[in-house]
């Protein structure tokens, strides 16, 4: 499972996410950062429980199970990428100046469009 995502706009996106959409998999505490494969969501959106969870390190006191908060997906491998995409690759690259991942780095969970998830696929070596 995905948890422990504790910022609205990234839980949107999540909540967003359909069963068998492939996801980039991006490694933020590497160095340097980047994305190393694919993924994909195994099942769809649903309550982060560890948000209840008192002993929990992502537990959120005003998180209420009968009207989550929090959400969280299930992704599944699919394939590791030949050549990392680090983040300055994908900044240097003008066919990416748009791609939310140069706007709001600090953003944990992301919407990537078909031509960019293709783009970086390909700067990946696949």
């Amino acid at each position: 499972c995905w948890e422990g995502v504790r910022n609205y706009k990234a839980r949107n996106n999540m909540q967003a996410m359909k069963k068998g959409d492939e996801v980039l998999y991006y490694h933020s505490n590497q160095s340097p950062p980047g994305v190393v494969g694919i993924a994909r969501v195994c099942k769809e959106a649903y309550p982060d429980h560890f948000a209840f969870d008192k002993k929990h390190k992502y537990f959120d006191e005003k998180s209420d199970p009968d009207d989550p908060r929090w959400y969280m997906v299930d992704i599944e491998f699919v394939k590791k990428l030949p050549d990392m995409v680090s983040l300055h690759d994908v900044k240097d690259d003008k066919k990416l100046e748009d791609m939310e991942l140069v706007r709001y780095m600090r953003l944990s969970v992301q919407s990537v469009k078909k031509e960019e998830f293709e783009r970086v696929k390909k700067m990946g070596g696949l």
